[in-house]
């Protein structure tokens, strides 16, 4: 366990996680039993080398894949339980996702990316620009709302990017290696934003990352190595 707290109090929870991968003849452990439990509230830095399974884990707990052995638990809920249909829309109503390469759309302004979940969704008009505006507001974008993504600095296609994953109010944010293509300085005020994120919305953020900048900002670090967790370390 990360921290003493009773289970229920929990929003993530990872008991025993294993993945495992075949390669040709060969089979390859991404995660090796793995335990994870993680409060509501909190930003949690998963950190570990290339190949420590942070990806891997993120996309367990996103619902994005499944382990070969274990459960992985949202609201103590087993994800295993549900269905891909069911995974779909717990993922579009309670989970946000970003990447490393931004994934934003070219063609598409910053307030039509950050407005593209809730088309999806077929949210009304009024509800989807004002969510929209709420969170462009967040990022600190509201002035670049008609440009397109090459017009933006890296940083900048970052923070659309987090405000995608605001906007239809998850309760969970995901972001896989969110500053691995952005210099030092930009990456602080990423790892700043999504602090600052966590302590006034209540959102919980989980960050999987090699970057060292990222124990300067969470609140609490887990470490991977070969798939399996060195330590669980509580951080001020």
């Amino acid at each position: 366990m990360l921290i003493r707290h009773n289970v229920s109090d929990m929003l993530v929870r990872c008991v025993e996680v294993t993945r495992v991968y075949q390669v040709g003849a060969r089979r390859v452990a991404a995660l090796r039993g793995v335990d994870l439990a993680v409060p509501p509230g909190v930003f949690l830095a998963v950190t570990g080398r290339s190949g420590s399974g942070k990806t891997t884990l993120l996309n367990l707990i996103g619902g994005l894949d499944r382990p070969t052995t274990g459960t992985v638990y949202l609201d103590e809920k087993p994800l295993g339980a549900l269905s891909e249909q069911g995974l779909t829309q717990l993922r579009r109503r309670q989970i946000g996702f970003v990447f490393q390469s931004f994934a934003l759309l070219p063609t598409l302004s910053t307030f039509d990316n950050v407005a593209l979940p809730l088309r999806i969704a077929r949210t009304a008009g009024g509800e989807r620009d004002a969510r929209v505006w709420r969170c462009l507001e967040l990022v600190g974008l509201e002035e670049w709302a008609e440009h397109k993504p090459y017009e933006l600095s890296g940083g900048q296609q970052q923070r659309v990017a987090i405000a995608r994953a605001l906007v239809h109010d998850p309760r969970l944010i995901l972001a896989d290696e969110p500053t691995g293509e952005l210099d030092s300085e930009t990456a602080r005020r990423i790892f700043g934003l999504l602090r600052r994120l966590v302590a006034e919305s209540g959102v919980t953020v989980v960050v999987a990352s090699h970057d060292p900048l990222v124990n300067e900002y969470a609140t609490l670090v887990v470490a991977l190595r070969d798939g399996q967790s060195l330590d669980d370390r509580k951080r001020t």
